[in-house]
């Protein structure tokens, strides 16, 4: 009756007495750290007593390992990231002066580090509700909490500020629901912010700073060696130290149960760079990796398809003006321009030009190449001309192969981690014994049944596919001839059909779609969308991202005949 507080996890007043003397909430079972006073008359007036379960909390001290905040659990996985990555052949400098000074930039944009107030420290703003907490007659916790350093070579912060001390009132909030000092503050943070700190966002931190750098990893890859599991990512929590422990919501901030989706890692990376307000990023020539003409070459070789192909890429990319600086430099100021997905639209480029020379229309690519065969047949001195049917065939059969394979990978993924996961020193030796079991049964089934492998990750390569030209069985085209389908006119290689189809006439201008066009595999050829799923597969993406960059380089393509405007008319109304 004396205790009117609202519970900071529910907001309800309506307590009731542990055993102990300790205030729990009778609606959500949240215990505090605050006791009973009682005043007795039995012994002495005006003697109050107190009932503190002092044994419970020096054993709580001791067992629930050192206090800490879920920003510094992010600034561990952000280390390992960039460890891992430095392995991977970046650039040294990306952990020490890119991405910390990212990162620092984030915690004091946030106001949780390197700032007067950091924002744990009001329960207020980031709960939504008001208390009327007598703080005084609360304990604090130590002054400062120092955030795990990423490096030993950091430099000065961003401001004098340090990490604010926080008081006990955060900790009676969470250390009934987690590991950490403000797991449950961070939990009731809006899951729709963009610039909300979760495991998507170590990687768009990670590609942020590749891109300042503008190293030759482009997302897909980082993504590919994040599921091939040579940057750490799914269960990187279990690499946390001993002293931090995690459970209850620190699982569902760290514990990750899906594969990173590329859109979602490249939109929160947008957002990110515009909250931190960083400057225009460092300029995108043709002598970079990331420049189309170079993505092209990769992605031709990647596919398999003839080299004189990429004088087409160059040749679009120069007409439609996506290859200069402007274009492709990432600038977070300005909102009004398309953020470029350089990999997606090295893709795009590539099945624009299929289609200049081959239609894809399910019918004139299988003349071209018929024709193809016959010419080859009958001369074999000159350089084999490009059959799309035979490449067709090589490709799918090792397409379906690796997709077979990496689906079967996903399917029998073991979500949970090999570290197993206890929350008390008495219990640990009992949950590694159970967890050696459960090993020891799992590998010897596996070995009766015959499906035990021991786990291998691939080498790390920059290519998925080996397409080399001294094999015998006429599986690589890189050297074959587009002469098949060119003619000569004017001084000029073109192609021998004018005619050309759109995937859509119209972009998509609907807002709350927030696409510019639309895919269904059952609208198009099948050839053109075996080409998608070619690409879809290489960058581990969604056909539709692919189909929807196609259109956007189509209508820049041909623009001119698209948006003609017809011959004026004065009986016609405009």
């Amino acid at each position: 009756e004396d205790y009117h507080e609202r519970c900071v996890q529910c907001s309800e007043v309506n307590w009731g007495l542990t055993d102990g003397g300790r205030f729990y909430c009778r609606t959500c079972h949240n215990v505090t750290e605050r006791t009973r006073e009682i005043v007795s008359s039995a012994v002495t007036s005006n003697t109050r007593i107190q009932t503190i379960s002092k044994g419970l909390r020096k054993l709580e001290k001791n067992d629930e390992g050192w206090e800490w905040y879920v920003c510094e659990g992010f600034q561990f996985v952000l280390q390992k990231q960039a460890e891992a990555l430095e392995a991977l052949g970046v650039c040294p400098q990306m952990k020490d002066e890119i991405l910390c000074n990212f990162w620092r930039r984030y915690l004091q944009k946030s106001q949780q580090a390197y700032c007067d107030r950091p924002a744990g420290e009001s329960i207020k703003v980031l709960s939504g509700y008001e208390s009327s907490t007598d703080m005084e007659s609360e304990p604090e916790r130590p002054g400062l909490l120092h955030l795990l350093p990423l490096s030993e070579s950091d430099g000065e912060p961003l401001t004098d500020c340090s990490f604010g001390s926080s008081t006990g009132r955060v900790s009676e909030s969470t250390s009934a629901c987690s590991g950490s000092v403000d797991g449950t503050l961070h939990a009731r943070k809006n899951k729709k912010d963009k610039l909300r700190m979760s495991m998507p966002m170590t990687l768009s931190f990670c590609y942020m700073a590749l891109l300042w750098l503008r190293e030759s990893m482009t997302l897909s890859d980082l993504l590919r060696f994040v599921v091939e599991g040579h940057i750490p990512y799914l269960n990187v929590f279990q690499c946390f130290p001993e002293k931090m422990k995690l459970y209850g919501l620190d699982l569902k901030i760290f514990c990750v149960e899906s594969w990173p989706v590329y859109e979602e890692v490249h939109d929160k990376m947008v957002h990110l760079a515009a909250f931190l307000e960083l400057p225009r990023f460092p300029d995108i020539t043709e002598s970079c990796f990331l420049h189309p003409d170079m993505l092209c070459m990769k992605y031709l070789m990647e596919a398999n398809l003839p080299d004189e192909l990429h004088n087409w890429t160059c040749r679009v990319v120069k007409k439609i003006h996506i290859g200069e600086a402007d274009f492709l430099t990432l600038v977070p100021e300005n909102k009004s321009t398309r953020k470029v997905k350089y990999d997606v639209l090295a893709a795009a480029v590539i099945v624009v030009v299929l289609k200049l020379l081959f239609l894809l229309d399910d019918h004139y690519e299988w003349l071209l190449s018929d024709f193809a065969q016959e010419r080859n047949k009958n001369n074999k001195e000159d350089g084999p001309y490009f059959e799309f049917k035979k490449w067709y065939k090589v490709i799918k059969n090792t397409l379906d192969v690796e997709q077979k394979k990496m689906d079967e990978q996903r399917a029998k993924y073991l979500w949970r981690c090999e570290k197993p996961l206890f929350y008390s020193a008495k219990k640990k030796s009992k949950v590694l014994k159970r967890r050696q079991i459960v090993v020891n049964l799992q590998n010897q089934f596996g070995k009766l049944s015959g499906s035990w492998q021991p786990a291998e990750k691939p080498n790390p390569s920059s290519f998925q596919f080996n397409w080399s030209e001294e094999n015998t069985d006429g599986s690589c085209f890189h050297g074959h001839s587009l002469k098949g389908v060119l003619q000569e006119k004017c001084g000029l290689l073109t192609v021998m059909n004018p005619d050309y189809w759109l995937c859509t006439v119209k972009l998509c201008t609907e807002k709350f779609c927030g696409r510019l066009a639309h895919y269904r595999d059952v609208d198009f050829p099948q050839s053109y969308h075996f080409v998608l799923r070619l690409f879809s597969f290489l960058l581990r993406i969604q056909p539709s991202c692919i189909h929807e960059e196609v259109c956007a380089i189509e209508h820049k393509l041909f623009n001119k005949k698209l948006y003609k405007k017809p011959k004026h008319n004065p009986g016609q109304r405009k």
